[in-house]
């Protein structure tokens, strides 16, 4: 008979489960996850779950805990091996799992870990997340005779399905010159195959998965992270370069003059080129996005829709819409058909790479080539779990009050005649995130000041800029 078990509330989160090893995830944690996501697969009319982990040193150990506690379902326990979480997704759906559990700490530093998960071919997130930990306190378990283990690896045909989206944009493009970063994370393997795959010259760095992340943080929306992949292009004269997050969900680029192409400018790019055979289509973005993205994708003649911020919410919204594509300002691309959906950015990459192999244009002069405008990056600063979301609400509440053009699907987004300026709470940590966009400096550092005005008003500390 199993004990009830009671999470560390910190590690419920919007999207997944994540905590600090040893303090606030352990072995314990991992079984309840097994136990409780099985019972509700199981209650579901499932049979097995894939299970997945990346390269952190605690991922084997949480590995086999959850396989117990999906064992003791009743269910069997399809073990996908060490890898990026979108090969757990692509065991999923090709091996026809009734579900998925990824062991990964994402980006966040090696002491972290957690689990993201898929109910079928569907994402798993809010309030089913919240469900699987009231079915843990209660130990509300499904129970059957103990399930098998089986080995289910198919990283090969996983590669060869990410080669083959060189041609799934058009022809095939001409071969580039490619310096690529792993981050010593669990995309690693998977992109040392893959570049042996494709044609032109590739530069791979910290392609060895080491959960202790020795040569830079794994999160490719951080300058500072891509310092050593910056270097790299410009020695060996790449066309572009490219980087990849902890567990291979997220994707970051830069093109040859070293410069970041932020992932709503490489949406603009995507949208162009799958709205000319998808014409009219809906493209969907977060509310962190740039104007500029939601503009250009109407140019071209899509319907843009801003959608909340968070990978699981905008793959269950392109579902619902029906979208070929979209995306959101972290890095996370999701390729409709041919491909699964998902957010995969070893694909991502080769589709970017094909893109730019079948332009007469660089990747730094389509750059060159989109609307200017000026923005801050995404800023993120300290906030409390039961003030963060109580300081937005009171600033929309004055916003409203005063007639302001505000937006409120995720946060506050305030149209001005400078531009724009957004404040929402991180529904996975104690942040407060805010951005801003304009014409030019002088309207940037008036929403800066509009922004830090509503802070302090309802009495918060704004960030530092």
């Amino acid at each position: 008979m199993s004990k009830p078990h009671r999470f560390n509330p910190t590690v419920l989160r919007e999207y997944d489960i994540r905590g600090v090893v040893g303090t606030t995830i352990g072995k314990d944690d991992a079984y309840a996850v097994g136990r409780g996501f099985g019972s509700i697969v199981a209650r579901g009319g499932g049979k097995q779950i894939c299970v997945g982990y990346d390269g952190r040193l605690s991922s084997p150990e949480l590995e086999a805990a959850v396989i117990e506690g999906v064992r003791d379902c009743g269910l069997d326990a399809w073990r996908a091996g060490l890898g990026p979480t979108p090969l757990l997704y692509f065991t999923t759906l090709t091996q026809n799992a009734a579900g998925g559990i990824m062991i990964t700490g994402s980006h966040n530093p090696p002491d972290q870990n957690g689990f993201k998960m898929m109910l079928g071919k569907a994402a798993f997130y809010g309030d089913a997340i919240q469900n699987l930990g009231r079915i843990a306190a209660a130990a509300d378990y499904a129970s059957g005779p103990r399930g098998a283990v089986h080995e289910r690896r198919v990283f090969d045909a996983y590669v060869e399905r990410l080669a083959a989206g060189l041609t799934d944009g058009g022809t095939a493009p001409r071969p580039l010159t490619v310096a690529w970063d792993g981050g010593n994370g669990a995309a690693g393997d998977a992109m040392a195959a893959l570049t042996k795959r494709l044609p032109g010259k590739h530069i791979l760095l910290n392609e060895k998965i080491d959960g202790r992340f020795p040569s830079h943080h794994p999160d490719p929306t951080v300058p500072e992270n891509l310092r050593q992949l910056m270097e790299a292009v410009q020695a060996n004269g790449c066309d572009l370069g490219i980087a990849f997050d902890g567990d291979g969900d997220r994707l970051g680029a830069i093109d040859a003059q070293g410069r970041m192409i932020w992932a709503d400018q490489m949406m603009i790019l995507f949208a162009r080129e799958i709205l000319k055979s998808s014409p009219g289509a809906t493209i969907i973005s977060d509310v962190k996005a740039s104007q500029t993205l939601f503009d250009e994708i109407a140019r071209a003649g899509g319907k843009p829709v801003m959608w909340k911020t968070g990978h699981s919410l905008i793959k269950a919204k392109m579902a619902e819409m029906g979208s070929p594509f979209s995306g959101e300002m972290s890095g996370h691309l999701f390729f409709g058909k041919p491909f699964y959906g998902f957010d995969d950015a070893l694909y991502g990459a080769v589709r970017l790479v094909a893109l730019v192999g079948r332009s007469a244009e660089t990747l730094a002069q389509m750059r060159d080539g989109l609307p200017p405008v000026v923005n801050t990056p995404e800023v993120r600063f300290a906030s409390t779990e039961d003030r963060k979301f109580a300081v937005v609400e009171e600033i929309k509440q004055r916003l409203r009050t005063a007639g302001a053009d505000v937006n409120d699907i995720d946060g506050v987004r305030v149209r001005t005649k400078d531009g724009w300026w957004l404040l929402r709470a991180s529904n996975t940590q104690d942040m407060l995130v805010a951005r801003c966009e304009a014409a030019d400096e002088a309207g940037l550092e008036r929403l800066k000041k509009e922004v830090t005005a509503a802070l302090k008003s309802a009495g918060a500390e704004p960030p530092s800029w």
